[in-house]
């Protein structure tokens, strides 16, 4: 009987889109409790959970969020023009919220299980018309993963979740890629859908 991983508590920021593992987030701070929560990240050099918000919205009262979410780690920061900050966060692991409370502040807060990185599986010959597709979809619209190794394209959980993210799924699609815990069955499910974004 496998052990269940210990309970980590950690802020939640519920948000209209899907952050994958070693995906980009970038988010401009204006609420006093987010500006609270990237305070202490970085005070403490911990990260904070981004969940899908499933009913609400980003700001105002606290959303309901998806259980599964991506654990983020604040690497830059700036202050924009108009005076917000601006975060850069980068996709960690994956986690599912246990239970959740909200603060007297509207800060979401959750007790998580971290899951465990998925396993390294190489591109099988199958899916090798997605590994061209990607090439050209980080050209286009991805330019910060233009300099990823070519062997970042042949690891399975890598290619599907750059594809996950970068492919126009809706919001609910992404999420359903990012609870996936086979990377080959994610890598299968996106192959089935590309039909729909060929041009007739």
């Amino acid at each position: 009987m496998a052990t269940q991983s210990p309970l980590i508590e950690m802020p939640l920021f519920p948000l209209a889109s899907v952050l994958f593992p070693a995906g980009q987030l970038h988010l401009r701070i204006f609420e006093p409790r987010y500006l609270d929560l990237v305070r202490e990240c970085t005070r403490h050099g911990t990260g904070f959970g981004v969940c899908l918000i499933l009913e609400g919205h980003e700001a105002g009262s606290p959303a309901v969020p998806a259980a599964i979410g991506t654990i983020a780690r604040i690497n830059d920061f700036h202050r924009g023009e108009d005076g917000l900050l601006g975060i850069v966060a980068e996709g960690g692991a994956r986690f599912r919220v246990a239970r959740s409370r909200v603060r007297a502040d509207g800060l979401l807060r959750g007790d998580v299980e971290v899951w465990p990185a998925e396993p390294e599986l190489e591109v099988p010959v199958e899916f090798a018309l997605l590994q061209s597709i990607l090439e050209r979809l980080i050209e286009t619209m991805a330019p910060h993963w233009r300099h990823a190794p070519r062997s970042a394209y042949d690891d399975a959980s890598w290619l599907g979740f750059r594809l996950a993210e970068l492919l126009p799924l809706d919001a609910t699609e992404q999420q359903h890629m990012l609870e996936l815990n086979d990377p080959l069955l994610r890598l299968a499910e996106l192959r089935d859908i590309l039909p729909r974004f060929q041009k007739p």
